[in-house]
């Protein structure tokens, strides 16, 4: 058995490497034609292949479920339609041990896909926004239309909301703006920066500062239309200005990053920080759910394919177990989605809406082996007992 595992896991990666491959190139062309039209001056040639290297393994990451699904059922298929699975089934080999052997070929895949998710990717997907945000002045996600907003508490139960126009990577920002108010919500201070710097200890370094503030009195001396014994405001400017924040350079780009793209230890860190400022983060968890659960996604992949390709056909049938496997993927995929939207919708647990689609799809695909199996077996008892019937069977 050892002898056909190995033969079949040359078989089912040479499979995937060339379903990945193609799939890769082909997502990876429409996108360069998308990002023609950007090309500049600033955004060249050189730079749009360099963004397009970076986004690779961000690539891989998404197409790997599929690649494996598409390659599996084109190995298995060819084994079948070459009756070199017939073989193994004859020899003793039953639907569920074969099933245990492609889980067990599918292990380091399993392996190269937590390494890709967890080192790989985020680091090249950081990479990516600093130099989007560099050469485009934009990043992919989380900026609204007046900029990026945070929020965070004060130690004396205040609250303190900066709003970033722009992020340049590597901790640099443009366009700074940070409100500070009392614990009931007055506010009391305005700082304006033409640009900053986020350290990694927490220290938002502001340069050619205006800073605007307000009299603790001056709203009780206005609703009491009398003049304030102070200037209501005191407008101050400054060549520089040092904030604590519980801000640091991986929270900020974090922002503008899909939770998707995260490591687990990022994703856990930024869900800390949300809920410590009292702000939603319920997109993050469902991302860490389905982070744990994408190794698990594969062996869901592998176990599809395998009630499809052991189908036996008379003649040909790969082309139609390909396509069957086609449709299977994408609609996988599209299920995945939609429950990921409708369980942020409908405010589903985390963990359901990251294992649901998995395990149903799992249980499908078990249920149409085991069918298979007993038919196999019950058309074999009936060829033995009543030879007459082995048409049948």
């Amino acid at each position: 058995m050892r002898t056909a595992r190995r033969y079949l896991a040359l078989e089912i990666y040479r499979s995937c490497a060339v379903v990945l491959l193609a799939l890769l190139g082909l997502f990876t062309f429409f996108a360069l034609v998308d990002d023609l039209d950007g090309v500049g001056k600033k955004f060249s040639i050189l730079a749009m292949f360099y963004m397009q290297a970076l986004e690779t393994p961000a690539r891989l990451y998404d197409l790997l479920p599929i690649g494996l699904l598409i390659g599996a059922i084109l190995a298995l298929a060819s084994l079948a339609q070459r009756n070199e699975l017939v073989i193994l089934r004859v020899s003793g080999v039953s639907g569920m041990r074969l099933l245990a052997t492609l889980w067990l070929i599918t292990l380091p895949l399993m392996a190269g896909a937590l390494l890709l998710s967890e080192y790989i990717t985020p680091k090249s997907e950081t990479r990516y926004s600093e130099v989007s945000l560099a050469l485009r002045g934009q990043s992919s996600d989380g900026r609204l239309q007046s900029g990026y907003w945070f929020k965070e508490p004060l130690p004396d139960k205040g609250t303190r909301i900066i709003n970033i126009q722009n992020l340049m990577g590597s901790g640099a920002v443009s366009g700074v703006m940070v409100y500070d108010l009392a614990p009931d919500l007055e506010l009391r201070m305005v700082a304006q920066a033409d640009s900053g710097t986020l350290e990694g200890d927490g220290e938002l370094i502001l340069s050619k500062v205006t800073e605007t503030r307000i009299d603790p009195d001056a709203s009780q001396a206005l609703a009491d239309a009398r003049p304030p014994a102070h200037p209501p405001a005191t407008v101050t400017t400054e060549p520089g200005l040092t904030l604590h924040t519980t801000l640091n350079p991986q929270r900020l780009l974090a922002r503008v990053l899909t939770p998707e793209r995260m490591s687990i230890a990022s994703l856990l860190d930024y869900i800390h920080y949300l809920h410590h400022n009292q702000l939603q983060a319920d997109r993050q968890i469902v991302a860490l759910w389905r982070k744990a659960v994408y190794p698990f996604t594969l062996l869901v992949m592998i176990t599809i394919a395998a009630p499809i390709s052991f189908m036996q056909t008379r003649r040909g049938g790969v082309g139609a177990k390909v396509f069957i496997g086609i449709l299977l993927g994408v609609g996988f995929f599209m299920l995945n989605q939609l429950a990921l939207n409708i369980g942020m919708l409908s405010h589903w647990p985390a963990w359901l809406t990251a294992l649901g689609p998995n395990i149903g799809a799992m249980a499908m695909a078990l249920a149409a082996l085991s069918i298979m199996e007993y038919r196999m077996v019950l058309g074999n008892l009936t060829a033995c007992r009543w030879p007459w019937k082995k048409s049948l069977a």
